[in-house]
C-alpha cells in the first residue's frame, strides 16, 4: 500500500454528461472506497451531494424525469450545470468526461468553458475520434496554466487497448502494425444513443454532421436494415495520434474497427489488439492481448477511465498539469 492511499481520504469526483455511459460510470464508483461521487451534470441540470450520490437513485431519476437536476436535494435545474459544479471549485477534485463529441469540436468546446470557469483538477475523458484530439492538443498550454491535469484517450480504445499496445511493443526493435479490433453489444441501442451516433458517423457515406442530424426514427431505420449492426472499418480513431506521440510507429500503421451489435449484449466478436513488429534478432512476431467477452462496453470504458482518473490526481497533488494520453501513463487500480 502507498502512501497516497494511506494519507488521502477518498477523492471527491464527478461525471459531466450523464447518458449511457454517464450512468454507467456511476454504477462502477458505487463501491469504490478511494472515490467518492458527489457531483453530477446533465444537459438540463445538476446535482451535488457532499455525503455522495445514489447511483441507482439518479439513474431511475434521469430515465424518469430527463434530468438529475429533479434530485432533492441536491438538485438543480439548470442549462449551466457543468459551470455550477465548477464553482464548487476544489470540493470536486476530478471530473469524468462522459460526454459525447457531437458536433465533432464540442469536447474541445468544453474544455475551454472549463479552463475559463477557473477550476483547478483533474479531467479524464473517453474521446474517440483523431481530429477531436487534436483540438486538445491545441489547448494544452492552457491546460497547463490553469492548473488542470488533463488525461484524454481513457476508455477501451483509445485507452485499454492503446496501452496494452504501447507495452506489447517494447519486445520489438521496429512495429510494423497495430490492429485493434472490438466487439460491443447493447441490448437497446437507445441507452447510448450519443455513442451509437458517433459510431454511425463512421460509416461510408456519413459523417459527423449527418449523423447528428438524423432523426431517431431515421436511426431506427438504418438499424433496421442493417440487422441491428454497425460494421466499422479504417476508423478515424485517436489510437493512431497517441501511438505515433509515443513513438510506437507512424498512425498510418494504425488499424482501428469493429462491430456493435445493437441489438444483443453479447459481443458479437472478441475485442483485441494485435502488435507486430520485428524483435532485435529480426524476427517477426505478434503480440495479442484479448479482453474477456464477458466484460461489457462499459466496464472496459468506465473502469479505465477512473483508473487514469486516480494517476491523474496523484499528479494534479504534486502540481503537474498538463495534457497527457493514456500512452503517457499507467492507470492505477480504483479499490
Amino acid at each position: 500500500m502507498n502512501q497516497e492511499q494511506t494519507t488521502h481520504p477518498p477523492a471527491p469526483v464527478g461525471i459531466l454528461g450523464f447518458g449511457g455511459l454517464g450512468k454507467a460510470a456511476a454504477l462502477v464508483l458505487a463501491p469504490k472506497r478511494e472515490m467518492s461521487w458527489v457531483a453530477v451534470a446533465d444537459h438540463q441540470g445538476y446535482a451535488y451531494d457532499p455525503a455522495g450520490l445514489d447511483a441507482l437513485q439518479c439513474g431511475a431519476l434521469a430515465r424518469a424525469q430527463g434530468s438529475v437536476g429533479y434530485l432533492n436535494p441536491g438538485g438543480v435545474l439548470t442549462d449551466q450545470g457543468i459551470e455550477s459544479l465548477l464553482g464548487l471549485g476544489n470540493r470536486v477534485e476530478g471530473y469524468f468526461l462522459a460526454l459525447p463529441n457531437l458536433p465533432n469540436t464540442f469536447m474541445a468546446t468544453i474544455v475551454q468553458r472549463i479552463i475559463a470557469a477557473g477550476w483547478r483538477g483533474v479531467l479524464v475523458d473517453a474521446l474517440k475520434r483523431t481530429s477531436a484530439m487534436e483540438q486538445l492538443f491545441d489547448l494544452a498550454p492552457q491546460l497547463q496554466q490553469a492548473g488542470i491535469t488533463y488525461v484524454t484517450g481513457c476508455g477501451a480504445t483509445p485507452g485499454l487497448l492503446t496501452a496494452a499496445a504501447v507495452l506489447g511493443a517494447q519486445s520489438y526493435a521496429q512495429v510494423h502494425q497495430v490492429d485493434i479490433t472490438f466487439g460491443v453489444g447493447i441490448a437497446n441501442w437507445e441507452a447510448y444513443k450519443a455513442t451509437i451516433r458517433e459510431d454511425i458517423a463512421h460509416l461510408p457515406g456519413y459523417t459527423v454532421e449527418r449523423a447528428m442530424a438524423m432523426s431517431e426514427a431515421e436511426v431506427s431505420e438504418l438499424l433496421d436494415r442493417t440487422q441491428g449492426r454497425l460494421c466499422l472499418e479504417g476508423m478515424e480513431h485517436a489510437d493512431d495520434l497517441i501511438l505515433e506521440l509515443a513513438g510506437i510507429c507512424p498512425r498510418d500503421q494504425v488499424r482501428v474497427g469493429g462491430i456493435v451489435d445493437t441489438r444483443s449484449a453479447a459481443k458479437p466478436i472478441s475485442t483485441h489488439v494485435k502488435v507486430t513488429g520485428r524483435t532485435f534478432e529480426g524476427k517477426i512476431s505478434t503480440h495479442t492481448f484479448t479482453l474477456g467477452d464477458e466484460t461489457s462496453m462499459a466496464a472496459n470504458v468506465c473502469g479505465p477511465a477512473f483508473g487514469y482518473l486516480k494517476t491523474g490526481l496523484g499528479l494534479h497533488r504534486q502540481g503537474i498539469y498538463g495534457l497527457f494520453t493514456c500512452a503517457d501513463l499507467m492507470p492505477q487500480f480504483v479499490r
